[in-house]
């Protein structure tokens, strides 16, 4: 038996259970109303992490949970749909979550970066944007470049945090705000952690 073997298993216990019953209605319309955005690293599935239920919120995994021209595309279709097909419904709110020990930051490692940039014909500094190896400094980054896109709708609130892999702890690197405005709560400002929330299991 292999591995998906095995999940396809666990999809058909899945499909037993009554919680396809219970999601939104609206596809673009999370039962949360959060858009989380944060790495594909197996060790910080949001699910887990932050226990979310189907339905729950929107997800999105890129490298490092780095803001990319795709993410940004994907976050305006989803303003786009929210403004033209249900204008009476609440915002979301858009969490950016990145973590510690994150295999990104090999992307700061030369050799390795510039020899998988000329095997696939990518720029190599772009690559190297990528790489978080200070995720409190990263996830402000990236959250600053959110809250400046003309892409994300100005009543999109969006905030940052930081995953810790050693504690399981999530802990918020600025504040939730919306626009263009970027966070200037002293806190949020400096290396100190602004507020821990025991992560679910």
């Amino acid at each position: 038996m292999t591995h998906l073997d095995v999940l396809l298993e666990r999809n058909r216990a899945f499909a037993a259970t009554d919680a396809k019953a219970r999601v939104p209605a609206v596809p673009f319309v999370p039962t949360m109303q959060t858009f989380v955005l944060t790495c594909i690293d197996p060790r910080v599935d949001p699910a887990d992490v932050l226990g979310l239920a189907l339905g729950d919120a929107i997800v999105e995994r890129t490298v490092g949970g780095r803001v990319t021209p795709a993410v940004l595309q994907d976050i305006g279709w989803i303003s786009h749909l929210h403004r033209a097909l249900t204008p009476d419904a609440d915002w979301f709110e858009l969490a950016v979550v990145h973590h510690t020990d994150c295999g990104s930051a090999l992307f700061a490692d030369d050799e390795l970066r510039l020899a998988f940039a000329a095997a696939g014909g990518y720029e190599e500094a772009s690559l190297a944007a990528l790489a978080v190896t200070d995720p409190w400094t990263t996830v402000r980054a990236d959250v600053e470049a959110l809250r400046a896109s003309p892409m994300v709708d100005d009543r999109v609130a969006v905030s940052g945090y930081v995953y810790d892999l050693a504690t399981g702890l999530v802990t918020a690197a600025t504040c939730s705000e919306a626009g263009s405005r970027v966070s200037t709560s002293p806190r949020a400002q400096s290396g100190a952690p602004a507020r821990s929330v025991k992560t679910a299991r």
